[in-house]
């Protein structure tokens, strides 16, 4: 990626999160379009099946076929632009707190932290629905509710990592960082309301494929995320040593 002399660093960091969120959000949109998409169109199936005999369907603006392929990968690749250029503000921000001297470590463990705050506790305790999956006087609700559990996700991670600097031996630190974390959870988790909308007739094997396939894009996104721009930053630090430049300013 060609830099012109004295380019600010931030601005490195930039380019490179959200060429690595690129790069990241197409792998993902190609795991979602093999893994997840033939769940997707059979829930859709099975929505058009039960609608009323006669009721005339709503027509998308586009095509079944289009949203499912380039559509597909141009909102992941925008979407997965817009998470790295996010990462790397976080690593931007956060870099002199990190208690690592390794770039690679600093920026898998931002992902990693992401991963677990933004995915893993939102998905356990709202996890994805198909299509002909849920009540639609609730989506406000629902909405609302998912939002909480993410801004509470990420509270809990910090949380964890807050507790676990309170301890000086390995194991305490561990220790106490995941019952900080634990605690956040159950206590969000214990607040938000359950929506338990699934109809009792849905295939309960596609569900569970569909919700799958969901938490595996969300992985290959965040792993890939946080691996490639880990290795953007070494190439960058090569760069300038290679070259003899002093590292650019971190701020304008």
């Amino acid at each position: 990626m060609p830099l012109t002399h004295g380019t600010p660093r931030y601005i490195q960091l930039l380019l490179r999160g959200l060429l690595a969120g690129l790069i990241a959000g197409l792998l993902a949109g190609a795991f979602a379009y093999i893994a997840g998409e033939p769940h997707v169109n059979a829930a859709i199936a099975i929505e058009q099946a039960a609608a009323p005999a006669g009721e005339p369907g709503e027509e998308p603006l586009v095509e079944r076929d289009i949203q499912s392929t380039v559509g597909l990968l141009l909102a992941t690749g925008l979407y997965g632009a817009a998470l790295g250029g996010i990462l790397a503000t976080a690593y931007t921000v956060l870099r002199r707190r990190l208690r690592t001297g390794s770039d690679t470590t600093a920026a898998l463990g931002l992902a990693a932290a992401a991963l677990t705050g933004i995915v893993v506790v939102p998905y356990l305790k709202y996890p994805p629905n198909p299509p002909a999956v849920g009540n639609p006087d609730t989506i406000d609700q629902r909405t609302a509710a998912y939002l909480a559990v993410l801004v509470l996700g990420l509270v809990a991670v910090w949380a964890g990592v807050l507790a676990a600097r309170t301890q000086t031996h390995q194991w305490r630190r561990a220790a106490a960082g995941t019952a900080g974390f634990l605690t956040v959870v159950a206590i969000a988790y214990t607040l938000l309301p359950t929506f338990d909308e699934v109809p009792d007739d849905f295939p309960a094997t596609l569900l569970w494929n569909f919700r799958i396939s969901s938490l595996g894009t969300q992985v290959v996104l965040w792993t890939t995320l946080g691996l490639t721009y880990a290795g953007l930053l070494n190439q960058l630090a090569d760069t300038l040593t290679r070259t003899g430049r002093p590292e650019p300013a971190t701020t304008p």
